[in-house]
């Protein structure tokens, strides 16, 4: 389903019959196949465990910006991805996912309840795995990166220790460390490439799976507007010694307005996102996309639903 009320068409939804059992997720369409998945990035635009928007765009901008960074960092870890047939589309090898989430931070910030900046303000310094020196200020460049794991739960995950990773069974010693040096290698080659354009890579989260050798893979996206933070480099140390905020890639704004406009945790219906908005946060995913890659949108065939350009590019998967 598409929708071309905008000045680029929205992908909405896929439903075709002939790839494979369809899995809904928040963002993706996953198609399953024996040996590999066919991975459609929509347009959906998650809050609030829900969908609040359709952002015309982003599916394209998280599909392709990924997978610059699968080629930027091939060799530090070998990645999931066998093709891509269409700017939307990743065709991926299928792999166990680890039991954990990878979150690695290089800077003291956040506002959750989760966050490492809200337990330092409170008194925190032992981590577990990292221990903080007082006196440190929100928003500042932690010592080194930090590797703090999550897990995986349907409701909320809980970051823990990578100890309580091996006290809990979730991954074995050796695992753990072949992760915990990619996700470092990872992170530091991410924050190398954004600084040369211009950004700071302030954290993270990855997905690591093992293949059908039980080799260790990176699956999923890496370092895309969703996945990571950003902020502008060029301003960052004049900000931070004024203790204002950094400038940021901010796409927050879209989810302030609900909540000014509803309860979007309890109303049965909410409203339609403002038009504007919705356009703004697409110029946003678009502006760093270009920035980070250097390259822009995929040109739309006038009168060609992109429904219809996907399905022609995915014919030779069809099963």
């Amino acid at each position: 389903m598409t929708d071309g009320g905008s000045a680029l068409e929205t992908l909405r939804r896929t439903d075709f019959d002939d790839l494979g059992e369809r899995i809904e997720g928040k963002v993706r369409d996953i198609y399953v196949q024996p040996d590999r998945l066919v991975l459609v990035t929509t347009d959906r635009h998650s809050s609030f465990d829900r969908i609040v928007a359709h952002i015309p765009g982003k599916g394209e901008v998280l599909n392709r910006t990924a997978a610059f960074w699968c080629e930027e960092t091939r060799d530090i870890l070998p990645n999931h991805v066998i093709a891509l047939p269409d700017p939307n589309v990743t065709v991926a090898r299928r792999c166990t996912p680890l039991r954990i989430e990878i979150v690695m931070r290089g800077y003291l910030t956040g506002v959750t309840s989760t966050s490492i900046w809200t337990h330092y303000q409170a008194g925190r310094r032992d981590f577990g795995s990292f221990v903080l020196p007082d006196g440190m200020r929100k928003n500042e460049r932690l010592p080194v990166p930090v590797f703090t794991p999550s897990t995986k739960e349907a409701t909320h995950d809980e970051t823990i220790t990578p100890a309580q990773v091996l006290e809990r069974g979730l991954l074995s010693k050796d695992l753990l460390e072949q992760v915990e040096d990619a996700a470092q290698k990872l992170f530091r080659r991410g924050q190398e490439i954004a600084l040369s354009r211009g950004l700071i890579l302030v954290d993270t989260k990855y997905e690591m799976g093992l293949d059908a050798d039980s080799r260790l893979i990176l699956i999923d996206e890496i370092h895309t507007p969703d996945s990571s933070r950003w902020w502008m480099a060029d301003s960052y140390e004049a900000r931070f010694a004024a203790g204002q905020e950094p400038e940021y890639f901010d796409k927050e704004f879209l989810r302030r307005w609900f909540v000014d406009h509803c309860d979007p945790y309890k109303d049965a219906v909410i409203p339609a996102a403002p038009a504007e908005l919705v356009a703004e946060l697409s110029a946003r995913y678009q502006q760093i996309f270009h920035r980070l890659t250097g390259q822009t949108l995929t040109p739309r065939e006038s009168g060609r639903p992109l429904a219809e350009r996907i399905a022609d590019n995915l014919a030779a998967y069809r099963i």
